[in-house]
């Protein structure tokens, strides 16, 4: 099948009447793709849209904006372009920071819905596969780059990547394409073009079809890690459904490698990031301490509790400072430092009330209709508020007086005093 046929049936599978975005850094590959869909879009109608990220990290910089100004111009396409800067002091390094500005910034440019396509080819997959497995990476790593996917609520695809490097650059000459070299792919000091330019072509000396088997591994990869996900789905369908909250004896009537599956499934689902693979065994390790035992494990962004037979799994607990307090009127929203809870609280009279919201501090009591003064611990354990959400409640008080008790990250009341009633918004 030639380029344009490829290209031609990609946009034809794309939604109608949502946009087809070309992400358009001004080099061979996404220059080529934009003239093969702004072709196939002669064929096949949709509205074709392309978007040019500014990352500022060499001086030419500016000359692959003006390419890409020129191309999309004469291919009547409408061209965003939005500048970003990189911050390589966060951790991921250059590379990474650049890919996460990036995405970012193409985040904020294509709407929910459309389709925004990536010129990575079969190379890019190659040398994808191999850091990879030289980061020691499991099955998901190794499955590299998919052809498609769900992204944020749109659809990602890179209609390319069956297409090694050197069938992109004969089109490209066939067309009498023109485009911008990126100087900082000759610098080998970046791991890609490490492997680019080093590793990938003496491989290709021996075994000429390396490349293109080293991107059919990744795409093994990718079958097997969406076999791997099917099966997690159904350990975890089986233990309740929640990824939040697993039971302990589920977990532990797994063998520790499903276990571990289902534990880093469940944290994707929830969009947490997953254990490191220390963490994670540390984890699986203190399933089996005694029922009453503090079990916390936490990494970058999450942590794990057990806490009355289950394993919670969530994002770092973020605690309220002891020393805050507010004023409020008891109508919604209620303003904390964990974010706004949709509730109000009014008394059973209908005159105007000042209240102070604040953190428990130990030995409140609230009086409850039909069953007197009951202490707040107490009434915090009957609710079965896990340990490090009755440390988050928050108190309202009239005066000297309780008035009710909020857990603000479930916007819940989780009591009301006598003469009192407690309202959440829908």
């Amino acid at each position: 099948m030639s380029l344009q046929l490829l290209i031609d049936d990609a946009l034809a599978q794309t939604l109608p009447g949502h946009d087809v975005w070309v992400a358009l850094s001004g080099g061979l590959d996404s220059s080529l793709l934009l003239t093969l869909a702004a072709r196939a879009r002669d064929r096949h109608p949709r509205p074709l849209r392309a978007i040019h990220v500014h990352h500022g990290l060499q001086d030419a910089a500016d000359d692959f904006e003006a390419h890409c100004r020129r191309l999309a111009a004469q291919l009547d396409v409408p061209l965003s372009v939005e500048r970003v800067a990189v911050d390589s002091e966060g951790g991921c390094g250059l590379e990474g920071a650049a890919r996460e500005a990036r995405y970012a910034a193409l985040a904020r440019h294509v709407p929910a819905g459309d389709t925004l396509w990536l010129a990575q080819h079969r190379d890019d997959q190659a040398e994808t596969f191999l850091l990879a497995a030289l980061r020691g990476s499991g099955v998901r790593g190794l499955a590299a780059m998919p052809s498609e996917r769900d992204w944020q609520e749109r659809e990602l695809g890179r209609p390319l990547l069956g297409v090694s490097r050197a069938d992109l650059e004969a089109e490209a000459e066939r067309l009498d394409l023109t485009w911008i070299e990126d100087l900082s792919n000759a610098d080998l000091t970046l791991d890609r073009n490490f492997l680019r330019r080093t590793i990938l072509p003496r491989l290709e000396t021996r075994w000429p079809q390396a490349g293109a088997s080293l991107a059919r591994s990744a795409t093994l990869a990718g079958e097997a890690d969406t076999l791997l996900a099917e099966l997690a789905e159904l350990d975890l369908q089986r233990l309740g459904g929640d990824p939040g909250r697993l039971p302990i004896s589920g977990l532990t009537a797994l063998s520790p490698a499903r276990c571990r599956l289902l534990i880093r499934h469940a944290c994707a689902l929830s969009g947490l990031p997953t254990p490191p693979a220390g963490r994670l065994a540390s984890l699986l390790d203190q399933l089996e301490a005694r029922r009453d035992a503090e079990v916390h494990i936490a990494w970058p962004g999450a942590s794990a509790r057990r806490w009355n037979g289950e394993l919670y799994l969530m994002a770092t607990v973020v605690a309220i400072p002891s020393d805050w307090s507010s004023e409020w009127d008891g109508r919604a929203p209620l303003v904390t430092p964990l974010g706004e809870a949709s509730v109000g609280v009014t008394p059973h009279s209908t005159r105007p009330v000042r209240l102070r919201v604040a953190p428990r501090r130990g030995g409140e009591r609230l009086r409850l209709a039909g069953r007197g003064s009951r202490d707040l611990k107490r009434l915090l354990q009957e609710a079965g508020l896990p340990p490090w959400e009755r440390q988050r409640v928050l108190v309202v008080h009239h005066g000297d007086q309780v008035v009710a008790v909020v857990a603000p990250t479930l916007a819940n009341w989780l009591a009301c005093a006598e003469g009192w009633s407690g309202l959440s918004e829908a």
